[in-house]
């Protein structure tokens, strides 16, 4: 279907049509309204013209029967007359009532008027005798006037009500032909418009982007189309290179996924707990398999700042043998050795841990290769992950280290403690015993003798004690069972039985680590009362709540504060509890006084515990 042009906007036809259609439909109703109002405006006046032939009738009666009635009451008839004259003469438009605006009806009334006010009116207002016959010859010729004007407003009644009858046949019409042609044009102006987008639109869907529509308005579903027909050739373009665009962006996908399944493979082997050799070997394979190297070294800085060669992957031994080849310090070298051996182009990268260079990796090709910046991104990235692995395993090799020398400073303590301290006691006796054999006196000697017996035993009780607490080992919530034991076994050590209160008042139980700390500074505290207290009593509480607390009590020879405070570390038991205190994160306090006993109190604040 061709359409013309237009260059009106769609709002302002719409808003002309209806404007248009409400003038027509409200003129027409008006017209409707304006005849009916005068139809029931003459229909008053036939009422009140055939009502002059009932009211001259009654002055005619009035005037027959005066002798018997009252002068009012024909006054009043002719009143009355005369008031329906006015009427019809002037009108009421409150009722309404009114003669049709007709010449020939204005004539009859005129005549019908005038022959009242000429004729009858005098005659009924006059006392004559003869009047009232004048007046009845005449009444016949003014009531077939009334009826000539009755019969011809009736007539302009019926041509009004047909013309009424038309006016409404041509609204009904007009109605019909216009609701038709509002559709019409409503059709033409939005839904072809419509239809001709959506066809475009399937033919969209159906990827016939060179699908173009015509403008043919320049209204608002011009401007929809115009841009439809852009939206078309942008598609169009956009579909031209689409297929280009995917292959390079799942080339891309491809190869990022390859980085990231290298990445996580790199990083999943180094997290396992190889030595160092197997780290090199299975890293450099890995390297090799991922970018199609022929080669590959790894070389890492020493203590002493040099760069030592330690691991190599698919390099022949001669190539091994000099060095030169291999980057060192991340600089080039000369490569004229690779170049001998077929091993034309090499790539070398960092190896870094936390800004720190451990050494270099180096990926060696047959023949002319260029590493992308994305591939090497992610080679810097494994050395990151490689240097990671290679501190990681340093500083386990170094914590395995330190938690040796502070196991064996441990003993070494507990050995100063209490069998260095027996031994030099035998050493003594010995010296003793030497000299009073020698002179031969058997007194002595036979004193001297229980002695060593009591010292020799005193440092086997020593060292059973110590294997007993170096072997200690403790599961989670068995830290009762172990004071249980531990205050057994001094019971039958000294044959004092400490009094125990151990109290839980809700707290988790400690981790193993912790109730081992825990304990060790126990056994320490009963073994000091042992040794050196000369205790009756012994009181041992413990309180398991929101904060831990341990407190170990005796009523010994107790110990001298500022003594001990001069001795300072030189008391390893004292020293060893400080130790073992600090490394839980707890408070340890140490008093007593002399001949008042002495007390040994921890308190592991909530903080500082850790979950079992």
């Amino acid at each position: 279907m061709s359409l013309p042009s237009y260059r009106e906007r769609l709002t302002t036809r719409i808003v002309t049509l209806s404007i248009v259609s409400l003038v027509l439909v409200l003129a027409m109703i008006g017209g409707t309204l304006w005849l009916s109002w005068q139809l029931q405006g003459a229909g008053a006046a036939i009422n009140d013209a055939g009502s002059l032939r009932m009211r001259a009738n009654t002055v005619a009666l009035a005037l027959i029967e005066r002798q018997d009635m009252p002068a009012s009451a024909l006054q009043s008839q002719i009143g009355q007359m005369n008031a329906t004259i006015d009427r019809l003469r002037h009108g009421d438009a409150a009722r309404p009532l009114f003669l049709p605006d007709d010449a020939g009806v204005r004539s009859q009334f005129d005549s019908v008027a005038n022959a009242w006010h000429a004729w009858l009116e005098p005659d009924a207002q006059s006392g004559d005798p003869g009047a009232v016959s004048r007046y009845l010859r005449a009444l016949p010729a003014f009531v077939a006037g009334a009826d000539e004007l009755v019969v011809l407003i009736e007539k302009d009644n019926a041509r009004k009500t047909a013309w009424l009858r038309t006016s409404q046949m041509a609204l009904g019409a007009i109605a019909c032909i216009g609701t038709l042609t509002i559709v019409y044009l409503l059709f033409l102006w939005i839904v072809v418009p419509v239809r001709r987008l959506q066809e475009g639109l399937k033919r969209i869907r159906r990827r016939q982007f060179d699908t173009r529509l015509q403008v043919e308005t320049l209204d608002e579903f011009g401007h929809l189309t115009a841009g439809f027909n852009r939206m078309a050739a942008e598609l169009q373009t956009l579909y031209n290179h689409l297929e280009g665009c995917v292959e390079a962006k799942t080339a891309e996908l491809a190869a990022q996924n390859r980085e990231l399944t290298a990445l996580y493979e790199m990083a999943a082997f180094l997290n396992q707990p190889n030595d160092g050799d197997a780290l090199c070997r299975g890293f450099l394979a890995r390297l090799t398999r991922q970018f199609n190297a022929d080669g590959a070294a790894v070389r890492l800085i020493t203590e002493d700042g040099q760069v030592r060669l330690i691991g190599s992957e698919g390099l022949p031994a001669a190539l091994l043998q000099d060095e030169r080849c291999f980057a060192a310090d991340g600089c080039a070298c000369d490569a004229r050795p690779c170049q001998r051996v077929g091993l034309t182009s090499v790539a070398t990268f960092d190896i870094v841990s936390q800004g720190e260079k451990l050494g270099a990796f180096s990926l060696h090709f047959e023949g002319e290769h260029t590493i992308p910046a994305s591939e090497a991104q992610l080679l810097e990235a494994l050395g990151g992950h490689f240097g990671t692995a290679l501190k990681g395993r340093r500083l386990a090799a170094l914590a395995r280290q330190l938690a040796v020398s502070e196991e064996r400073n441990l003993v070494a303590q507990g050995l100063h403690d209490s069998i260095a301290q027996s031994l030099n006691f035998l050493k003594m006796q010995v010296h003793l015993l030497d000299a009073a054999t020698r002179e031969d006196r058997m007194d002595e000697v036979r004193e001297i003798v229980p002695l060593l017996a009591g010292g020799v035993a005193e440092s086997y009780d020593d060292v059973r004690e110590l294997l007993m607490n170096f072997r200690t080992k403790l599961g989670s919530g068995e830290l009762r069972r172990a004071v249980d034991e531990s205050i057994e076994r001094f019971s039958v050590q000294t044959g004092i039985a400490p009094q125990l209160d151990y109290r839980d008042e809700g707290g988790l139980p400690l981790p193993p680590d912790q109730q081992l700390q825990v304990l060790f500074i126990l056994q320490e505290a009963l073994s000091n009362i042992r040794k050196h207290a000369e205790a009756q009593h012994v009181y041992v509480t413990i309180v398991n709540g929101r904060d831990f607390s341990l407190l170990v009590e005796d009523d010994g020879q107790g110990y001298d504060p500022d003594e001990m405070a001069v001795l300072g570390e030189t008391h390893v038991g004292f020293h060893i509890m400080r130790e073992r205190a600090q490394r839980l994160g707890a408070t340890l306090l140490l008093t007593g006084a002399p001949g008042g006993g002495a007390r040994v109190e921890l308190v592991l604040p909530a903080l500082a515990r850790q979950a079992a």
